[in-house]
């Protein structure tokens, strides 16, 4: 069982920058491929950002891409995401996910993918 805290959550202005922290307790990633989701007042969830077991392989979403960054600590028990260029669009509850994998480059996009889920943490990007 794994469980995942995120934090780092705010308001922030347009063109301001966040990074978001996803925990896990007790035990390290490294045999996990995680990911960020988020989801809009009134929208389906979704896919944000991945990487992969090894931290070698990252892939993000069209609408984040240059802007966001997902990455480990070298402890690889804490994923983060390092939000840059915030627009109002982003504004989103954010979920980190993570799923037990073989594969060490494998990033996944799809939520029916990951095993486990945090509870989210609330962005809002406001003037």
């Amino acid at each position: 069982q794994v469980q995942l805290v995120e934090s780092g959550g705010a308001v922030v202005q347009p063109g301001g920058s966040l990074r978001l922290s996803c925990a896990a307790s007790g035990r390290t990633l490294s045999t996990y491929a995680m990911s960020w989701f988020r989801r809009a007042p009134g929208k389906e969830r979704e896919f944000v950002g991945a990487i992969s077991r090894s931290a070698g392989s990252t892939d993000y979403a069209d609408s984040v891409k240059g802007r966001f960054t997902i990455s480990t600590d070298s402890a690889q028990k804490t994923v983060f995401l390092q939000m840059n260029s915030l627009k109002p669009d982003d504004t989103a509850i954010y979920y980190c996910a993570a799923t037990p994998t073989y594969y060490t480059h494998t990033t996944y996009s799809t939520p029916n993918q990951y095993m486990y889920w945090g509870r989210g943490t609330q962005v809002t990007v406001s003037s």
